[in-house]
């Protein structure tokens, strides 16, 4: 921790942008794997408790990197971001209304994990109704990561962001078709609700994240902005 420290905000600035990206596209992998539903997925070679493992040990982990992205968060003295930021949606000074996102699908996520380890206490029913609060984290997590990340440019992250569509949008697209047209109505909700959500995102970034003076439009405080234009005008890898 003295090192970090000592080497200045902008290693916690890495470090937040690199467990940030990393917990994405764990959860990422953890929505496909749920959404593929372990039980009629499983195979003799990948048995259901084995798959099951696979699903619950890629949640933990990408909470664990979820976790050090809001620690590293609050450590950098850049931005203005406090622990109660993560917590409390939209009360935060900078991009108040992104970061307030990324606090909304930590609370999601939280719920799911607290009602998780309540389970046996609180019955299936009513676990699998607050479980699917984990696929609504996702696009809300996803949103959060373009409007608060200075680098969303860079295209890395562009890569990984769409790596991260292409897997869950895969998964749906798996789950729908499989057993088709059973249950057609719910089937075309969710074909229908990723795929406008992904046009959203298409017809939105230009405009938005991608487009010019996004610092400013998202909530950047003024005192902050001179850094982002220089950020903005570099390559691509700073603030």
């Amino acid at each position: 921790m003295t090192l970090l420290a000592a080497s200045g905000p902008s290693l916690y600035w890495y470090l937040t942008r690199s467990t940030g990206a990393m917990a994405m596209l764990l959860l990422s992998l953890a929505i496909a794997l749920g959404v593929l539903d372990v039980q009629r997925w499983s195979t003799p070679r990948w048995p259901r408790f084995l798959v099951d493992s696979l699903h619950r040990n890629v949640s933990l982990l990408a909470l664990v990197f979820l976790v050090l992205h809001i620690l590293t968060s609050v450590l950098d003295s850049f931005a203005p971001i406090s622990l109660r930021d993560a917590f409390i949606p939209f009360v935060g000074s900078y991009r108040p209304f992104w970061l307030g996102l990324g606090a909304v699908a930590f609370d999601l996520i939280l719920a799911v994990i607290i009602t998780s380890l309540l389970r046996a206490r609180m019955g299936y029913a009513t676990w699998r109704a607050i479980h699917w609060l984990t696929y609504a984290s996702w696009p809300i997590a996803l949103l959060h990561g373009f409007g608060t990340g200075s680098d969303v440019k860079a295209t890395w992250l562009l890569a990984l962001s769409i790596l991260c569509l292409a897997i869950v949008a895969a998964a749906v697209l798996a789950r729908v078709l499989a057993g088709w047209p059973e249950n057609i109505g719910r089937r075309a909700a969710a074909l229908g609700g990723t795929g406008a959500f992904s046009l959203f995102l298409l017809l939105w970034l230009p405009q938005g994240p991608l487009g010019s003076e996004w610092a400013r439009r998202s909530g950047t405080p003024s005192s902050l902005l001179p850094h982002a234009q220089v950020s903005n005008s570099s390559s691509g890898s700073g603030r």
